[in-house]
Formats: C-alpha cells, sequence, structure tokens
C-alpha cells in the first residue's frame, strides 16, 4: 500500500485543501482498497493503487456545491436551491457586501441601527402592513410567534390544518417546540365556526389559520374563512394568525398561472399576523416575513429566541435587492423565479427548436429526440395541484440505457438534472435558463 506522503506529494499541486481533511481523503480510500483485498483477494500493485487514490482524491476534493441546469421544470425546487437568482440581484449585493456594510450602523445618526430597519418598511409597504419582521425561514417565523404571544398557552387551530410540509415540519411540532399547547378543533374534511367558539378557553392565546399550500382536500369539505376567524379573534381579543406558506406578492392570473390570493389580500382581511416565504413566489433567499403592526412586531423582536433565528448580511442584501423588482402591477425581469415561472409555450418552444436545430439529424435519430409538451408544478409547495404549462425535450435512445443517459447528464461540466418516466428521459426546459440552452446542445453532442 502507498504511504500517505508519497499520495499528497502526488496530488498536493492539483488539491487546493486543509491538510487535516485531504488526510481524511486520503485514508478513506486507502480503507476502501483494503477492504477490496481482503474480500475479494484483488491482486494489484502499489503505482496501480497510487493513481486510483489520487484520481479519487482530485475528485473528491473539489467541492460538491456546484450550478447546475435544472431539467425538471421545477423552477422553486427544494434540492436545487428554491428560488434562482439573476446575475444583476447578485453583483449588486457583491458590491454591497465587499468589505464592510451597514448592516446594522445608521449613517445619518451615527449610531447603532438595526439590520431589519434596511427592508421592514419596504416589504410592508408593498404588502398593505403596517410593519414586518425577516427571519431565516417561515417555520423559525411560525415558531417565534408561538413563544412569543402563546407560550404555555393554547393555540387553536383545525384538524384539516395541520400540514406536514417535509423534512419532519409539522404544524403540531412547531407549536410544541414554540412552547404551546395544541388545541384541535373540528375534523380532518370539515370544520365549521362553533368548532372554534367552543374551543376558546381562558388558557387560548392564539387562533392559528394555515393555508394548505402543499395539498387540497376536495369531496365532502367544510372549512372557516380567514374574516370568520378574525371575527372570533376580535370577540374574544385573541390575536390571529394566518400563515400563508408560500405567498405571492401578485396576481399570476395575468400571466397564465394559476394564483392564489396575493399577500396584500390576505392582509385586507386582516389578521393580526400574517407570515410566508421568502423564497418562494417572493423569489428571494430563504426567510421567513411575518407581517403585523408595530406593536406586536416590536414585542416578538424582545423575544431572546429572535436573534437566535434572525437574518444575516446576505441574506438582508439580497432580499432588499429583489423586492426592489416588484412593480405596482408587475415585476422586472431581474426577478428569475417569476421570470421562469411565467415563459409561455411559445418562448419554450423556441429555445427547443433552437437546442434541436443545433443538432446532427443522426444524433436526434439515435437518442429518438422530440419535442413534446408538458406540464409542470411550481414546487415548494406551491401552487398545489396547480400545473403550468411547459415544453420538454423528450429521449427515447435506441444505442443507449436510460440511465446512462441521465448519468451523462448529472456528469457534465456544468450539471444537467432531467428526469426518467415512462421509459423515456426528459429535460423539461421551463427552469433552464436562457443562457443555458447551448450547454445543452453541448452536453447532447458529447453523449
Amino acid at each position: 500500500m502507498p504511504s500517505v506522503s508519497s499520495i499528497i506529494n502526488k496530488v498536493k499541486r492539483e488539491v487546493q485543501i486543509h491538510e487535516n481533511y485531504l488526510n481524511y481523503l486520503i485514508n478513506s480510500e486507502l480503507d476502501v482498497i483494503r477492504e477490496q483485498v481482503l474480500d475479494n483477494g484483488i491482486k494489484t500493485n502499489k503505482e496501480e493503487i497510487l493513481n486510483k487514490i489520487s484520481s479519487a482524491i482530485i475528485k473528491k476534493s473539489k467541492s460538491s456545491f456546484v450550478n447546475i441546469i435544472n431539467g425538471t421544470g421545477i423552477v422553486l425546487h427544494t434540492g436545487f436551491g428554491r428560488a434562482p437568482f439573476s446575475g444583476s440581484h447578485l453583483k449588486n449585493v457583491s458590491d454591497k457586501l465587499d468589505g464592510y456594510s451597514s448592516l446594522e450602523y445608521d449613517l445619518e445618526k451615527n449610531i447603532r441601527g438595526d439590520r431589519q430597519s434596511h427592508i421592514d418598511k419596504h416589504i410592508a409597504s408593498i404588502c398593505g402592513s403596517q410593519n414586518s419582521l425577516i427571519v431565516n425561514n417561515n417555520a423559525a417565523a411560525l415558531l417565534l410567534i408561538i413563544n412569543s404571544l402563546a407560550d404555555n398557552s393554547e393555540v387553536i387551530c383545525s384538524r384539516g390544518q395541520i400540514v406536514e410540509i417535509g423534512g419532519s415540519f409539522r404544524i403540531s411540532e412547531i407549536i410544541k417546540k414554540g412552547g404551546g399547547v395544541l388545541k384541535e378543533v373540528g375534523s380532518t374534511n370539515r370544520t365549521h365556526k362553533s368548532d372554534y367558539e367552543n374551543a376558546v378557553s381562558k388558557d387560548t392565546k392564539l387562533i392559528l389559520w394555515v393555508h394548505t399550500s402543499n395539498y387540497t382536500i376536495s369531496g365532502y369539505t367544510k372549512e372557516v374563512s380567514l374574516e370568520e376567524m378574525v371575527s372570533i379573534g376580535q370577540k374574544h381579543n385573541i390575536p390571529v394568525v394566518a400563515d400563508l406558506g408560500s405567498g405571492s406578492i401578485l396576481e399570476m392570473d395575468k400571466y397564465g398561472i394559476p394564483s392564489e390570493l396575493p399577500v396584500k389580500e390576505i392582509v385586507k382581511k386582516k389578521p393580526d399576523l400574517t407570515l410566508f416565504s421568502g423564497d418562494k413566489m417572493l423569489g428571494g433567499p430563504q426567510s421567513g416575513i411575518i407581517l403585523s403592526s408595530n406593536e406586536i412586531i416590536s414585542l416578538i423582536k424582545s423575544n431572546s429566541i429572535y436573534r437566535t433565528v434572525r437574518c444575516d448580511k446576505i441574506t438582508i442584501a439580497l432580499l432588499d435587492d429583489i423586492i426592489r423588482s416588484f412593480e405596482k402591477n408587475g415585476f422586472l425581469k431581474t426577478n428569475l423565479s417569476l421570470e421562469l415561472l411565467t415563459r409561455s409555450r411559445k418562448d419554450l418552444m423556441i429555445t427547443a427548436n433552437y437546442i434541436v436545430d443545433k443538432l446532427p439529424s443522426k444524433l436526434i435519430d439515435e437518442l429518438g429526440i422530440e419535442i413534446i409538451e408538458s406540464m409542470v408544478e411550481a414546487g415548494s409547495g406551491s401552487l398545489p395541484e396547480k400545473n403550468i404549462r411547459s415544453i420538454a425535450l423528450k429521449f427515447k435512445p435506441s444505442k443507449y440505457s436510460l440511465n446512462h443517459v441521465s448519468n451523462h447528464f448529472r456528469g457534465s461540466p456544468k450539471p444537467i438534472i432531467g428526469y426518467i418516466r415512462k421509459e423515456s428521459y426528459f429535460i423539461d426546459l421551463k427552469a433552464v435558463l436562457p443562457h443555458q440552452k447551448d450547454y445543452i446542445v453541448g452536453a447532447i453532442k458529447s453523449i
């Protein structure tokens, strides 16, 4: 077996990582070789082992965090970082963060400032609220609200709204971790106004309305409207929380996107607090946005837990830049998430034809490439069961297996992630950035 030092000498010019991590990678590869020798009795020499380990080390030392091409059609893909960002936003943010920034410094008053002041009134004004507070995700926003307003107290929620989002996130668990005591009312499919009225007690401190943003219940159903819940809250002086999950700033119907009520329309229904995600239909970085009165926002900020879930300077700078992409009745093309979601089939067909026209006819035949109409999801629990029209490239190769095709695209210099379905491989173009079409052409040609 080659020594650790001999491996280090062979790879040191091509590997830029800490020596401790390099030693870890080397010893891990040596362990693999030893197991192979003991299990299979393979015969090889030291030089072959040295070359094999060196190649593996060089590959594994490179960052696994890379830029990819999203060929799944899901624009808000959780696995790919949800909302994508345009280069213009990233450049603006890099200029602000080069060296130091005025994160918590008031330039006018020459005193320490509040990091929320850069964006709180801007977001609140867009959404029609008095004030806002930004934390690191929507789950953190709900936990912080529960702990601030209902610690050791009852939180009323309909059984039909106790959702699970994914990654073990459940409304019931967040309420428990926030210090609240969940009081379920109604049934899975039917909840009445009287259920809430009868559940109110002296220990009730919050009424929670949750928008079921990642599933729908149909058939024999009944739910209490947010307006009715607000009236109950006002009658008993109990704050009502509206958790939107996704949350859209604009009415998306005019863009051909199945729409939900915009955040500002929810705020008009006068819940005491409204919360939603910043990295879904808003198109921003991972964050949770709380809308409420100055009084309630101040109370929440005084909670020591706020410090554990507040956003860093990168998130605030990005969010500040992205909310500037919204106009009164629309958005700028720099909001990449909304730009991709609203691209028409006509535009996507132009991209598809561009790609296919660049390919040799023989290769098109071998790979069985055709352009098809497709339907995709927005992703990340947004717009449940409301599919969006798209265009995809379908591959039905005669010479290669579907796994070979998939592995080839994922192993490209800029990995392309598509999907296999019904004995075909697909690259959906809904979430493909316009400048990435030439990468796809190159990847197909090199198969």
